[in-house]
């Protein structure tokens, strides 16, 4: 204590000192703090479920690709015959619309199987779970709520349990409440249903739309899953080969489902922010370095009076920890902002992003990275100091220090810091350059003046293919006729949104699924291809006269013509997909027509093989895989959000309980798809702006402190004859070993850290000369900036005025 009550006596002599390096510390390890939660929210936060680490995603595979999901019938064979698993429960996605006092509202769902919430391992708040005989067909006529929807459309209301609540036309009963650890998990569904599958869904191998998740029974490793899903997929291949043929089985932890790819951004911001924390934490050594030998005359004496090395060492550290301590304190505040600033910029997409906050575990952080920094910037002074003589201190009588002598260890600091602060330039020049190729890919459709929403039609009201049909087909002739719409089109999904998959085989080869394409499909109506500016490459669109009862027709992209008929014209193959035909003969459609390939996966990801459907001729067991929803785009000459009151009166002239949602600008929904992309550029950016600034006052700190212990020196120089640009030379000359070893260094450290960042760039090579070059230019240029500065000052210097002090 006594130790903490010098050195704060002592940085109260000092505070303009103190008050910088606790503002440096304090915006360091706020950013630092910052980036760990979102980290820690992401990768590290256990999930909110008991046992998380037995967690598993049960999954297909098929002729190598992975994460595919499961048909209702492979889950339902394979949940007979495993003997591993104590919950093997089936999930799927729904878009539901819940009516209401106010307006109709459609609310992301989920129906699982009963046992779904004792599988995770979870209480409700209020109410129960699903019972085993809720989960039939006629007896689901219940809801589990989210925290979430309870709190934001029921204000709340405990007594919402009971009460019966109108779910797509449906009244069902609320029977539970999920806590609030519930909110921002799997789909971040807001209310769940039973599955109810019918016996005709548990015997269909074919659709493949679920999500399964497994717990492991006790004792149960995830390595001994495997083999015995090999001999359950050996099985359903020799019962169903159809089917089947060629896919497989396997399980992988939830947890490392959810994060996806994001684990490499993650850890790519976590480092960058690291290294400017060890930039700062060089600067602040070099100055309680120099703050050493202003101070050896006093070392010095406390050393001739008694005081041991180790004292003297203890002393120094202790001051460092002051600091440290006063910098984490306000360090933590920043966090706050920090966070808060994170969440609110962060895309949407990244999993689990709005639990990111500073809790126990942050702190506990912020502690180890506090303890951690003070050794790190106090441990060369405190050396210092207990390694200066008292006999030599004494000697000098408080002189500037020994002329010529140049301190070496607070040049390789420098160097350090010029190495770390091109790595870092570099990475934001690599992930600047990947942006601007993203912005500039063609996404192969015009989003200009286009505005898209999405509907989804309830199954009561709506329990057949022709009503759904028509009703959408009566959507789509309305929605042509608004005032100002240039064009009105429908589709399954638009860009961006995902899209249905499915297998087909071109004519020519045999009809055995392991020879088909997997390809994206859509339903249109022939107004979509206008709307969404879709290029035309060959053949023609569809019109009115593909309708039903007419011949098959399809549209395919050109990497589905390329893929199935390599060097033909694709126009008038055709293809055999989506369902069977009479007596179970080939169902063959004619290609009309062939379109630009549409980035619709993302700007950053090949255009996979696609093909469309009209919406007239739409096999029925389509509307149930997209759940009977669609997209609606308009085209308009002016402002496309204007457009949307049409696009409400257009479904309300339908039915006012259908709610549309999801209404934005293609614009807008093109550039939310490089969020992820623009968020890392952002921060990566900035970090490396930090950095390249403190890297200068580092340069700027060395060569004039340099300047000050030499001023003896360049007073002789000048006196013998020196010039000013030979003592410009001298100075600035330094400055340049300096910056070149730095530079050599960080080009070095740089590749490396490109490579790791690979699976982020897109079109740009790691080793990218330009982006390299470019870095050095710029580093090179600041530190150049940074040494002139003294060097006039050393060049301005008086020898006459020099030595008389001396």
């Amino acid at each position: 204590m006594n130790d903490i009550r010098f050195s704060i006596r002592s940085l109260r002599r000092s505070p303009t000192l103190a008050i910088a390096v606790v503002l440096t510390l304090a915006l360091c390890i706020g950013a630092t703090t910052a980036v760990f939660s979102v980290v820690y929210a992401v990768l590290f936060r256990p999930l909110p479920f008991k046992d998380p680490d037995g967690l598993m995603l049960f999954t297909e595979t098929w002729k190598g690709q992975t994460g595919g999901s499961v048909s209702v019938g492979n889950w339902a064979d394979a949940r007979r015959e495993d003997r591993l698993f104590a919950h093997l429960v089936p999930m799927s996605g729904a878009s539901v619309n819940l009516a209401g006092s106010d307006l109709p509202e459609n609310v992301t769902g989920a129906r699982v199987g009963w046992d779904f919430f004792q599988a995770l391992g979870v209480t409700p708040a209020l109410g129960r779970t699903f019972l085993p005989e809720e989960d039939r067909p006629g007896s689901d006529g219940v809801v589990i709520l989210s925290d979430g929807l309870w709190r934001r459309r029921f204000g709340a209301e405990r007594s919402v349990v009971g009460q019966e609540i109108r779910i797509d036309g449906v009244p069902r009963q609320v029977i539970g409440v999920m806590p609030a650890s519930m909110d921002y998990t799997l789909y971040s569904e807001e209310l769940w249903l039973p599955a109810a599958f019918t016996p005709a869904q548990l015997a269909e191998h074919d659709e493949h739309y679920l999500t399964v998740v497994g717990r492991l029974k006790p004792g149960v490793g995830a390595s001994q899953v495997q083999p015995e899903l090999d001999q359950i997929a050996r099985g359903l291949r020799e019962r169903f080969p159809r089917e089947n043929d060629e896919r497989g089985l396997t399980v992988s932890n939830l947890h490392e489902e959810l994060v996806g790819d994001y684990r490499t951004r993650l850890y790519v911001l976590l480092g960058a922010v690291g290294f400017v924390l060890l930039i700062a934490c060089a600067n602040i050594a070099n100055l309680l370095l120099a703050r050493a030998t202003a101070r050896s005359r006093e070392t010095a004496i406390r050393a001739a009076v008694g005081a041991g090395r180790r004292h003297i060492v203890v002393h120094a550290l202790a001051e460092s920890l002051v600091l440290a301590a006063a910098g984490g304190l306000m360090g933590v505040l920043a966090a706050y902002w920090g966070v808060a600033a994170l969440t609110a910029i962060g895309p949407a997409e990244i999993p689990r992003l709005q639990l990111a906050r500073v809790d126990g575990p942050v702190l506990l952080f912020v502690v180890a990275l506090t303890l951690l920094a003070g050794l790190i910037f106090g441990l060369a002074p405190a050396a210092r100091m207990a390694s200066q003589l008292p006999q030599e201190a004494l000697k000098e009588g408080g002189r500037t220090g020994s002329g010529g002598r140049r301190d070496r260890l607070r040049s390789a600091l420098v160097v350090g810091e010029i190495a770390l602060a091109l790595m870092l330039l570099t990475g934001a020049g690599l992930l600047i350059r990947s942006a601007i190729a993203l912005n500039d890919v063609d996404p192969g459709f015009d989003p200009r003046g286009v505005l898209v929403g999405r509907v989804s039609l309830p199954a009561g009201g709506y329990d057949s293919a022709d009503v759904v049909q028509q009703a959408f087909q009566r959507i789509d002739e309305r929605l042509a006729q608004a005032p100002g719409v240039t064009a009105a089109g429908l589709a399954s999904s638009a860009p961006f949104e995902g899209s249905g998959d499915n297998g087909l085989i071109p004519e020519g080869r045999p009809l055995e699924i392991k020879y088909a394409i997997p390809a994206d499909f859509r339903l249109v109506t022939p107004g979509y291809i206008p709307a969404m500016g879709l290029r035309l490459r060959a053949g023609r669109p569809f019109t009115a006269e593909d309708r039903a009862g007419a011949d098959l027709v399809m549209l395919v992209n050109e990497t589905l013509a390329r893929r199935a008929w390599p060097g033909q014209d694709p126009i008038g193959k055709r293809v055999d997909c989506c369902e069977p035909g009479p007596d179970g003969a080939p169902n063959w459609k004619t290609v009309v027509g062939v379109v630009a390939d549409v980035h619709a996966r993302g700007l950053g990801r090949e255009a996979p093989p696609e093909f469309y459907l009209p919406m007239a001729q739409a096999p029925k067991a389509a509307w149930r895989w997209i759940d009977r929803t669609m997209t609606l785009a308009v085209r308009t000459s002016g402002d496309p959000i204007a457009a949307a009151p049409a696009m409400r009166d257009a479904v309300w002239g339908l039915d006012r309980s259908l709610p549309v949602y999801n209404i934005a600008t293609m614009g807008d929904r093109r550039s939310d798809s490089l969020a992820s992309s623009r968020f890392s550029t952002l921060l990566l950016s900035a970090f490396g702006t930090i950095a390249l600034l403190l890297a200068a006052i580092g340069v700027y700190g060395v060569i004039s402190y340099g300047v000050t212990q030499r001023a003896q020196e360049i007073g002789i120089r000048v006196a013998l004859g020196a010039g000013r640009a030979r003592v410009l030379r001298l100075v600035v000359g330094h400055a340049a070993l300096l910056t070149g070893l730095g530079l050599v260094l960080g080009l070095g450290g740089a590749m490396l850290l490109a490579r790791l960042m690979g699976g982020l760039l897109f079109q740009v090579s790691p080793t990218d000369p330009p982006t390299l070059g470019a870095g050095v230019l710029v580093l090179s240029g600041v530190a150049l900036v940074a040494a002139l500065l003294p060097a006039e000052r050393a060049a301005r210097l008086d020898p006459s005025v020099t030595l008389r002090a001396e």
